[in-house]
């Protein structure tokens, strides 16, 4: 969608200014919020026939000047491509102007008064807007590009979405997740049934193919190929054994990329930070359009380890999964950007924070696999979370944690960790996984000094193997040793991401609870 549009649908939301809010009110209502100032400010400067009677109202008004803010930045944000000099400078730009895109639809759906928009819903989209506006500016950080670039606007922006997270919330002890039963109506079980032929070509709207024996050769030409379709179902894109080198960005909804299996269909790039992509457009492959479905394909990152950041796989698609995949890397392996996300059965291979980002999701019945990392440290986990009221974090269930091929020989010479805090509220927990020896006693290992350990919420639940000990875990204020099922069952399939609404219908297997 280009800005001109988004700013058409934005128009339809805002209310005529008619209505101007008493000071002690308006002070009132600010108060209640994380940052007071932006909301007092945006308050008295952008009046609404509206008053603000109860919280209902002041968050209804509150999506809206979210909105209204962040449309202006996205102006903003535009008419900064004129202004980059280099390539580095572009690219920072370009996954901006996408970044501050996604963040005006995903406002627009929570406003909107013919979408239907749970609390939970609201809380998870918002959290993906904010997340975005981070991930544009690290784009810039990354890259080294001057501070003239930045969006100005995006502080305030990020502000006026934090005030809403948090008027939208309920109070939940803090570390433990908000949740609600449900999904968008938008989802139609009936369009996300998975391939039940045991051959996925008779199913498939299009096949791809190297040797010319399918419909494209490339993934690329499909998925086109697929935005031409009419109607909105589920759209099958079967990709044949064979290597296919090639970056895909896939923004249509209720597409399946389903493959021959682990190995044989593989997708595999190499673009990196090193090799001048930010980390965001660095991915091999990238799930923007919801409900997104990947079966039976390996996914690489080839850049290697001396190119740092290089993903393989980013998904920001709202309640994706992916089922009985492989993705390889070495830093930034797995990129769970945003959204609800589901893994069952996947293989995820890295050193350096090969799972990261700030998406609710859970990964099931998966293989972990630290590779041999040229600075002797592997992080499994860096998770994202940077506001205390996203809904958002990592939860690895019924997993195993073992060494991968090129580690095992000299394992004990390489100290593995759990994770590391990201972000001030990083928020990750493993439970009921196998650990092998591998990990190191502490389990856990700083960012930068004291940075979010008292902020953070790392939890271990009912693991199990030699390196599961929590004798000699960290003992920083937000780790957690979980002993009470009730707890930790806020952070599974049917809680965490509310699983039980929408994974049915996807015939993947499951488990709900502990």
């Amino acid at each position: 969608m280009s800005p001109v549009v988004i700013i058409l649908v934005v128009s339809l939301f805002l209310s005529p200014t008619i209505f101007a809010y008493p000071a002690e009110d308006v002070k009132i209502w600010c108060s209640q919020t994380p940052h007071p100032q932006p909301c007092e400010y945006f308050l008295s400067h952008n009046p609404s026939k509206t008053p603000i009677k109860q919280k209902s109202d002041f968050l209804k008004l509150s999506k809206q000047l979210a909105l209204e803010r962040g449309s202006k930045a996205l102006d903003h944000v535009f008419s900064l491509g004129l202004k980059c000099r280099n390539a580095r400078e572009k690219a920072a730009w370009a996954d901006c102007l996408e970044l501050y895109q996604q963040t005006i639809s995903r406002l627009n759906k929570t406003v909107n008064p013919s979408a239907t928009c749970t609390q939970t819903d609201a809380q998870t989209w918002l959290s993906t807007a904010l997340t975005n506006l981070e991930t544009c500016r690290t784009g810039f950080i990354e890259l080294g590009v001057s501070d003239y670039v930045l969006p100005l606007m995006s502080n305030n922006v990020s502000k006026l979405i934090s005030n809403t997270l948090a008027i939208n919330n309920v109070n939940v002890p803090y570390g433990e997740p908000n949740y609600k039963e449900g999904f968008p109506t938008w989802v139609k079980g009936g369009d996300r049934k998975l391939l039940q032929s045991s051959s996925p070509a008779s199913q498939a709207n299009i096949v791809v193919a190297k040797d010319g024996s399918g419909n494209y050769k490339t993934i690329k030409e499909a998925v086109t190929a697929a935005s031409k379709r009419s109607g909105s179902g589920r759209y099958v894109i079967y990709v044949k054994a064979g290597t296919y080198k090639e970056n895909v960005e896939i923004k249509l909804k209720n597409i399946m990329l389903v493959g021959d299996g682990i190995g044989k269909t593989i997708i595999t790039g190499s673009k990196s930070v090193g090799g001048g992509a930010t980390t965001f457009n660095s991915a091999t492959l990238a799930a923007v359009g919801d409900a997104f479905i990947a079966r039976d394909i390996t996914v690489q990152n080839t850049a290697g380890a001396a190119k740092h950041q290089a993903v393989a796989l980013r998904s920001g698609s709202d309640l994706s999964v992916f089922y009985r995949c492989s993705f390889e890397g070495y830093q930034d392996t797995l990129y769970v950007h945003s959204q609800r996300q589901f893994y069952r059965e996947c293989n995820i291979y890295g050193t350096v924070d090969f799972i990261f980002g700030n998406a609710a999701v859970v990964i099931q019945n998966c293989n972990i696999y630290p590779r041999y990392p040229p600075n002797k440290t592997n992080t499994i986990t860096a998770q994202g979370r940077m506001d205390p009221n996203q809904n958002t974090g990592i939860s690895i269930h019924n997993s195993r944690v073992t060494a991968a091929s090129d580690l095992k020989p000299s394992q004990s010479s390489v100290k593995t960790y759990l994770g590391r805090p990201w972000k001030e509220y990083s928020r990750t927990v493993f439970m009921k996984t196998y650990l092998d020896s591998l990990i190191a006693p502490a389990g856990w290992m700083e960012w930068s000094g004291n940075f979010a350990l008292k902020t953070l919420y790392y939890g271990e639940y009912a693991n199990t193997g030699p390196g599961s000990s929590t004798a000699n875990r960290v003992k920083w204020g937000g780790y957690k040793v979980i002993t009470s099922s009730s707890v930790a069952s806020q952070f599974t399939v049917a809680n965490f991401i509310a699983g039980s609404s929408w994974l049915p219908a996807t015939n993947v297997p499951y488990t709900a609870g502990l």
